[in-house]
């Protein structure tokens, strides 16, 4: 018979994070193996579990949650957010202006399907969140990469950005706080930035998931708020913020320049349409997160159990020799660089396997967030206290072995 094909525009899609290394690790845990994932930041199976209010409110509810919602979602839950967008000083945002989704990432596709036509272009960060990449693809642009330098933070490389923008650049995509890196991103990194889109009539798509999950009483600003004459799509939701990624309850922000993307709005409109609605469960929880007490604060404040373990992985991994780490201001992950001299890695996924396969430590390659050489890797810091030290004195020891192997030890 002749055989079924997947369709080519997954071509140029990937998505490591629960790619072929997962999927090696699961037959390894069907052998009898147990293995310590740091590959995804699911934060419930960590025993970080979502505040109690939140969690009754839905139960509360869950009775009025069997029918379709308004295509853009409950009346409440977007009030929330409004008030929210209103807290974190972006202006001029209706309730009209304001989608709940599955999630941050079905907004994220939603955003790009309306977007792009075939050939058009978004800057996209190197390292990125790769459903960015995946999803420019998807809806038939084309991805640019554009540095972000490790040697100064990891902030954005605003001349590489400038470089890269052509007559068919649509967007640019900025991940604050970052994933995979952990950078925050300062006011005058995020006033370049919107000054490009100005000079090149860009739409900025803001990421911005992890905007509580910060360290030493760092602030985040939102690049929404800086300007009113640049169109913004800004995307959050209670996946990270809220220990509720199973919950699925996300938000799209529209601000800024609208009255010259009416058209783009139409077509969000029609998608929001298409997909009927966000779950309705979900969107229970949005008014009583955005509202209730904030016990993110007391995660990463002084004594919080996520500053300690931020701590404590940045510590193990930088006393490993040539492993050396930016360490994060935000967000829950660690991207490590190994000394290419000390590593001679020609093919990352090929060492994220052989690490997993002799120390049953799963992490995910640099390569998977679209980094330009093998020479990172990302792990999560959400493993309790014992367990982490655990994962880090195996890395340390496969990375001994690897040294000793290649003749640099």
């Amino acid at each position: 018979m002749r055989p079924i094909l997947k369709s080519n525009k997954l071509d140029d899609v990937c998505y490591e994070i629960r790619g072929p290394a997962l999927e090696k690790s699961k037959q390894m845990e069907e052998e009898g193996h147990k293995i310590i994932k740091l590959n995804i930041g699911n934060l419930a199976v960590f025993g970080f579990d979502p505040p109690d209010e939140i969690v009754q409110d839905m139960i509360l509810n869950m009775h009025g949650a069997a029918g379709y919602t308004d295509s853009k979602g409950m009346f409440a839950p977007r009030k929330a957010v409004m008030h929210y967008t209103q807290s974190k000083h972006i202006t001029g945002v209706t309730i009209e202006d304001i989608y709940l989704g599955n999630g941050a990432s079905e907004l994220i596709v939603m955003a790009m399907n309306g977007l792009l036509n075939n050939g058009d272009e978004v800057l996209v960060p190197a390292p990125d969140y790769p459903l960015w990449t995946a999803a420019v693809s998807l809806s038939g642009g084309n991805p640019v990469h554009y540095i972000c330098d490790e040697q100064a933070g990891w902030y954005p490389d605003i001349d590489d950005m400038r470089r890269k923008i052509t007559s068919n650049t649509k967007a640019i995509v900025v991940i604050n706080p970052n994933n995979p890196t952990g950078a925050l991103y300062p006011r005058e990194i995020l006033l370049e930035i919107i000054e490009l889109a100005r000079q090149h009539q860009l739409i900025i798509l803001a990421d911005e998931i992890y905007d509580k999950v910060l360290y030493d009483g760092e602030q985040h600003d939102s690049i929404a708020a800086l300007a009113d004459d640049v169109l913004f799509i800004t995307l959050n939701g209670l996946s990270k913020n809220y220990r509720s990624c199973g919950y699925r309850a996300g938000w799209m922000v529209v601000s800024g320049e609208k009255r010259h993307a009416r058209d783009y709005i139409d077509g969000l409109n029609m998608l929001a349409s298409m997909r009927l609605c966000a779950n309705a469960p979900g969107q229970f929880a949005i008014q009583t997160a955005l509202g209730g007490y904030q016990s993110i604060n007391d995660l990463v404040g002084p004594g919080g159990r996520l500053l300690r373990q931020r701590d404590m992985a940045h510590k193990l991994l930088t006393d490993i020799p040539g492993v050396s780490c930016v360490k994060p201001k935000a967000a829950l992950y660690m991207f490590p660089r190994l000394d290419p001299v000390m590593y001679p890695i020609a093919d990352d996924q090929q060492f994220a396997y052989d690490l997993l396969a002799e120390e049953k430590v799963l992490v995910v390659q640099g390569t998977g967030f679209n980094w330009i050489a093998p020479d990172h890797f990302r792990l999560v810091f959400l493993p309790n206290s014992d367990d982490l030290t655990d994962a880090c004195g195996r890395i340390a020891r496969f990375l001994d072995g690897y040294r000793r192997r290649h003749g640099r030890g």
